[in-house]
């Protein structure tokens, strides 16, 4: 595992990169800073990183689930539903590459959604 922050504005999460190859790609393009787009309660960027959907992709995914949604080159944060999420569930736009987890409460992350910016660096 490695470890990452994930900052919006004065709000800094700790999180944890796994050993999948996507998560491999993303730790070497970090630093990243980008604007942020939000689809309920996920929160996704592009970045510098192209990877096809990996064998153990899911279309389900946990509060606090890091993905990459290859459809957008796209970071995505899940803290909750989204807008086709069932009841009890939190379901991407399509399978994502599970690439890590935050370790503090994801659900913090609606504090920020005002922000404008996003970054990841390393820890």
């Amino acid at each position: 595992m490695k470890p990452i922050r994930i900052i919006l504005g004065n709000l800094t999460l700790d999180a944890q990169l796994n050993d999948s190859p996507t998560a491999q790609k993303v730790w070497e393009a970090l630093p990243i800073e980008t604007s942020f787009s939000t689809w309920g309660d996920e929160i996704y960027f592009s970045i510098p990183v192209a990877m096809e959907l990996e064998s153990d992709a899911q279309e389900l995914v946990q509060s606090g689930d890091l993905g990459y949604w290859p459809s957008g080159n796209a970071f995505c944060i899940f803290f909750g539903p989204t807008p086709i999420s069932g009841e009890g569930e939190i379901r991407p736009a399509s399978a994502v590459n599970m690439i890590g987890r935050v370790i503090d409460a994801a659900t913090k992350l609606k504090e920020g959604m005002s922000e404008n910016l996003i970054r990841l660096e390393r820890e």
